[in-house]
């Protein structure tokens, strides 16, 4: 992931979508370090191939890794996390990988936004307020955030209260633990 992502915050993107997908495999039974490949290497190949086509994010990546011999089960879910891919989400770590991604966006700019820079001390009063705002965070896509919940069959708030506890438990890991406050 390293040597194909220079952008800080796009690394940081990955090992909060890593978070978040890890607590889930721990509360839904699956393979910890196979879900954790997956969402750290979900999006390593973006900022070399940027373009939602054959020739970009994420058949590009998802070839190199299916050369490397990495399992069809983390492939699978890597082209499912992308809605242009046509992939059919079919297993937990899909879905969950799926779940995952645009909200640890919303939740990591909720966290900036705050004076303290902490996610330990963002709540989901404050993020259902953040979700609402269609002006804050753009590029986060609503919709998929309820269809990854909903695909997951998890209700909605429950699935944001469980993916910022694990943000909140990787605060420091993920450089949202307020070091970069002002």
């Amino acid at each position: 992931m390293e040597s194909w992502t220079e952008s800080e915050s796009l690394r940081k993107h990955m090992l909060a979508v890593e978070s978040a997908t890890a607590a889930y495999a721990r509360e839904l039974g699956g393979d910890e370090t196979a879900w954790r490949v997956a969402a750290i290497l979900h999006d390593f190949d973006y900022e070399k191939y940027p373009t939602p086509d054959e020739h970009g994010h994420p058949y590009v990546g998802v070839r190199y890794l299916r050369e490397a011999g990495y399992p069809e089960e983390i492939l699978d879910a890597i082209m499912g996390h992308a809605d242009y891919t046509s992939t059919p989400r079919k297993t937990p770590l899909a879905k969950a990988l799926y779940a995952c991604d645009e909200l640890t966006g919303l939740i990591t700019a909720a966290t900036l936004v705050r004076p303290d820079k902490d996610v330990r001390n963002l709540e989901v009063k404050s993020l259902k307020k953040k979700f609402k705002d269609k002006a804050f965070a753009r590029g986060v896509n609503r919709e998929d955030v309820v269809r990854g919940a909903d695909e997951l069959g998890v209700e909605l708030w429950a699935h944001v209260a469980f993916v910022l506890a694990a943000m909140q438990g990787d605060a420091e890991k993920l450089g949202l633990d307020g070091s970069t406050a002002a």
